[in-house]
């Protein structure tokens, strides 16, 4: 548990507040015009001035990520260690099982989870003596060990894939601006193709993820106007001066 913890606990000291301390309550967007107009010129003139210097922020998300897949992946083995080899291929085992004739078949989770067992007690007998006893001895726990055990190989599985395919597409967002273009364009569209077109070009990669996860926790229309107005600025100021601008959509 503590090391499937380790990445969100990692992020939460890396990010350091920065999506709440932008969000300024303006998530529910009920407030006096004045108050709103004034935390919308505070988040605008944040992503104005700090524009193009938010790519070690999302490296570090993309990170925790990474060593999230890499968590399950190692939860994995150590849970195959445990059993002597027997969990990378449990949950397989357990549908071939299922899937085979009664005759032939040999339930994989009796091999690792006994339910019966020879058992020696010790006691004092007739004489006075310590006599041993052999029985069979039950044991109902591992009846229900034998569940959780495979429900957990199924969700370990699911995790690494979710979280595998989760890896793959930060690589894609990261190579290619036209995706992070079309994500934007999807994700909200109450904010003009044009200034989405504008402000990707002009950014990197780091305040594209900004602007994605300041638009999950924003108002939608506070969203709209403030990546609008962010966009008229940068129509309005000329950044040449500046390197690794280009008049299409690179890389960044």
């Amino acid at each position: 548990a503590i090391l499937f913890y380790t990445p969100r606990w990692l992020w939460k000291s890396w990010e350091g507040g920065k999506i709440h301390a932008l969000m300024m309550d303006l998530d529910i967007g009920i407030c006096s015009d004045i108050e709103k107009k004034q935390k919308k010129k505070l988040m605008l003139d944040y992503l104005w001035e700090n524009l193009r210097y938010h790519n070690w922020w999302a490296y570090k998300y993309y990170l925790c990520e990474f060593l999230a897949f890499i968590n399950v992946i190692g939860q994995m083995f150590l849970m195959n260690r445990f059993f002597d080899g027997a969990f990378l291929t449990f949950g397989i085992d357990v549908l071939n099982f299922m899937d085979s004739d009664e005759e032939d078949r040999v339930d994989p989770m009796i091999l690792i989870f006994p339910r019966m067992t020879k058992c020696t007690f010790y006691k004092y007998g007739v004489s006075g003596e310590v006599e041993k006893h052999d029985a069979i001895c039950i044991l109902p726990l591992n009846v229900v060990n034998e569940k959780i055990y495979v429900f957990l190989w199924f969700w370990f599985i699911i995790l690494a894939c979710l979280t595998f395919a989760t890896i793959i597409y930060r690589i894609i967002i990261i190579f290619s601006p036209r995706m992070r273009v079309y994500l934007l364009r999807i994700r909200y569209r109450l904010i003009r193709k044009d200034a989405i077109d504008l402000i990707v070009r002009r950014s990197k990669m780091g305040d594209w993820f900004l602007f994605y996860m300041l638009g999950e926790n924003v108002d939608s229309v506070i969203f709209r106007d403030v990546m609008q107005e962010l966009a008229n600025r940068l129509l309005k100021h000329n950044f040449h001066h500046m390197g690794g601008f280009k008049s299409d959509i690179q890389d960044a």
